[in-house]
């Protein structure tokens, strides 16, 4: 098959899809976007009981801050459990998560090109009273983070006095905002991992998320 031929197939094969373009819309006009009801109410449903049953085999440990290798706990700065997802040992929860963002993915390196190679993820539960302070998500020795991406599973009753809210501090008309997101179940939460500085409130009941960021080489 011909270059010309291979070009004209790959065009064939590419459909539009609206609901991505709008979060890339949103990601370029204000740098994060909240994409509600990116997952269904049964995806999440299985995502939140694997999490669950996940906590109760024990399989978390204690969130650090920095990178892998070099990961320090403190309580002072966050106080989530976390447990990373291995995409090759996933199980049928874990599956439905992994298809959609990697059809996410493939969509944004297509239309965007981007050039995201690999991606983290993982768990994260924060108990009752924790938080996680403002930081950024990046590293100093490491900028292979492109996007950060927060995928809630609480439960459908999720009210605001629940806290846990996300704040992100963006820039409008030379002033800086804090934006309060909100974790309600489904809602993904895409911003630019070495652009904005975030938080998370303290929690007044178990939240429940996965977190994880699109990198590149």
């Amino acid at each position: 098959m011909e270059n010309t031929d291979i070009q004209l197939f790959e065009q064939l094969e590419f459909k539009e899809n609206p609901y991505y373009e709008e979060i890339i819309a949103e990601l370029v006009d204000k740098q994060y976007c909240i994409a509600d009801n990116f997952f269904n109410a049964e995806e999440v449903a299985a995502l939140r009981d694997s999490l669950k049953q996940k906590f109760k085999e024990d399989e978390f440990k204690k969130a650090a801050i920095g990178s892998k290798v070099n990961e320090v706990i403190a309580k002072s700065v966050r106080g989530d459990f976390i447990l990373w997802l291995n995409e090759a040992e996933a199980g049928l929860a874990e599956n439905y998560f992994f298809n959609k963002i990697n059809s996410f993915v493939n969509y944004l390196n297509k239309t965007c090109f981007l050039g995201i190679l690999t991606k983290e993820f993982h768990y994260a539960l924060y108990p009752e009273g924790t938080f996680y302070k403002r930081h950024l998500d990046t590293f100093q020795n490491d900028g292979r983070r492109k996007l950060s991406l927060v995928c809630y599973l609480n439960d459908e009753d999720w009210k605001p006095e629940n806290g846990g809210e996300l704040v992100i501090y963006t820039e409008e008309n030379g002033k800086e905002v804090a934006k309060s997101i909100f974790p309600l179940p489904g809602r993904v939460v895409i911003f630019e991992s070495q652009v904005l500085e975030h938080e998370v409130k303290p929690v007044n009941t178990t939240r429940l998320s996965i977190t994880g960021w699109l990198k590149t080489r």
